[in-house]
């Protein structure tokens, strides 16, 4: 007979299938929490980041995987979830000034509302994201600033936060990490990075494109770290299984 989750260590994790979302999920495992993960089909365009996601899941026993349909396209206003071209071949320099088009508005607010939502279904007290704020230091809600705002905010919108049942805590463990420490962080873990996507404008099969702020960010990292990529050498010539 399966056993009913022990709900004072579940935890949401935000997995959108991408190095720094495994990572954090793996670092929720790590430290006991029992993972519930929350995946968003938002609109946008690299979409086969969700086969990623679901695969990534699958591999790492979480007790439940979820994957909220939401429709950003309605609104647009960043290269993801409008017809605007990802930018290619920026240099990290100018990665590091202003807020750029791939920024999404007000996206992990949302996403943070939705994990919100299903913790207190749960009576998790817990929720895991892999923000950072060294690498996009332009994303304004990647901040540790917006994290401790949203946590206050998440104890007063909710009836077991009013009623003191609950108590919620949002875990960033990446946040001050830099993509090379993620990786390292990731690797001691066990994490399989061939299964990950990190690329804003991959093809139909998740090749990404290598030229993206992300793609660059990730090269980057296992550069410093003196690493391969596994997703580097992983030839994707069909659909994803």
């Amino acid at each position: 007979m399966t056993q009913p989750p022990n709900k004072s260590r579940s935890a949401i994790v935000l997995l959108s299938g991408g190095l720094d979302s495994t990572t954090t999920l793996a670092i929720a495992r790590s430290e006991g929490f029992e993972p519930y993960a929350m995946s968003f089909r938002y609109g946008q365009r690299h979409v086969v980041e969700l086969e990623f996601a679901r695969r990534i899941a699958e591999r790492m026993a979480v007790r439940k995987h979820v994957i909220v349909d939401i429709d950003l396209r309605q609104f647009g206003g960043s290269a993801l979830t409008a017809d605007i071209d990802v930018p290619k071949g920026r240099s990290t320099e100018a990665m590091s000034t202003g807020i750029p088009i791939t920024y999404v508005p007000a996206r992990n607010t949302i996403f943070l509302s939705f994990a919100l939502g299903w913790a207190e279904t749960l009576g998790a007290q817990d929720i895991f994201i892999g923000v950072n704020a060294l690498d996009y230091s332009g994303y304004p809600d990647c901040r540790p600033e917006f994290i401790a705002a949203y946590e206050r905010m998440a104890n007063l919108a909710t009836r077991a936060g009013v009623e003191g049942s609950q108590r919620l805590k949002i875990h960033t463990p990446l946040i001050e990490l830099s993509k090379a420490q993620i990786i390292a962080r990731g690797l001691a873990l066990g994490v399989d990075f061939g299964l990950t996507s990190s690329c804003y404008d991959p093809d139909s099969n998740g090749v990404p494109c290598g030229l993206c702020d992300s793609c660059t960010l990730r090269a980057k990292g296992f550069a410093e770290l003196g690493a391969p990529d596994p997703l580097a050498a992983r030839i994707l010539t069909g659909p994803l299984k």
